[in-house]
């Protein structure tokens, strides 16, 4: 891993990244085919959704210096994609860098490794998707690359792709195919606010199954 000029993220539109962070990722996820999912990330801060567009980094297991190099790059409404190869044993962040991308407008981190300041992190609402905890600080040595696309949890993230998240987990979203994909997940929203309706009125005839 060599590390790379500062290339800009293709910007997602905002509107439509607003209108998909109304959507629980359940859905949006439903609509993908069921195939795309950050596998054994998980929500570390409050029950705040996340939804932005990826500003992607790759690190060495263990490192932060290009996650660092990236908070300088940081613009309103991105969220940190962070490639860690999904190595545990050394955190990648804490609260202070969380500080720092609040301040900076960013929409939150998605992290393959660990985290630390647990207390901090889990006491605010600032969007924080990672593996695991642990006290151990980090490398700031590099190699590191930035704009790049990275692997989360087993999903490939592209520069600017839409990153959804909450309390069930994270999902991303290509621009070109974002569009259908909201009306998709907005229909089938309308049809399960149908459905418990139905269950609420004892008319229920098993649509769901369907």
């Amino acid at each position: 891993m060599t590390p790379t000029s500062f290339a800009a993220a293709q910007p997602a539109d905002l509107e439509l990244i607003a209108e998909f962070g109304k959507c629980a990722v359940a859905n949006v996820s439903d609509n993908l085919d069921r195939l795309r999912g950050a596998i054994g990330l998980r929500p570390f801060h409050g029950a705040a959704p996340m939804a932005g567009r990826a500003l992607t980094v790759k690190t060495a297991p263990g490192d932060n210096a290009y996650i660092h190099r990236a908070l300088d790059l940081v613009q309103p409404g991105d969220v940190i994609v962070v490639d860690g190869a999904g190595y545990e044993d050394r955190a990648l962040i804490g609260g202070i860098m969380v500080a720092i991308a609040r301040k900076r407008g960013a929409a939150g981190f998605v992290l393959d490794g660990a985290i630390r300041d647990i207390d901090e992190i889990a006491g605010g609402d600032f969007p924080v998707f990672a593996r695991n905890v642990i006290h151990l600080g980090p490398y700031k040595n590099g190699p590191g690359a930035i704009n790049v696309p990275v692997t989360v949890g087993g999903m490939l993230v592209h520069p600017g792709d839409i990153i959804l998240g909450d309390s069930d987990g994270i999902v991303a979203i290509r621009p070109d195919e974002a569009p259908a994909t909201l009306a998709a997940t907005q229909a089938q929203a309308r049809k399960e606010a149908e459905i418990l309706a139905s269950i609420e009125a004892g008319t229920y005839t098993g649509a769901y199954a369907k």
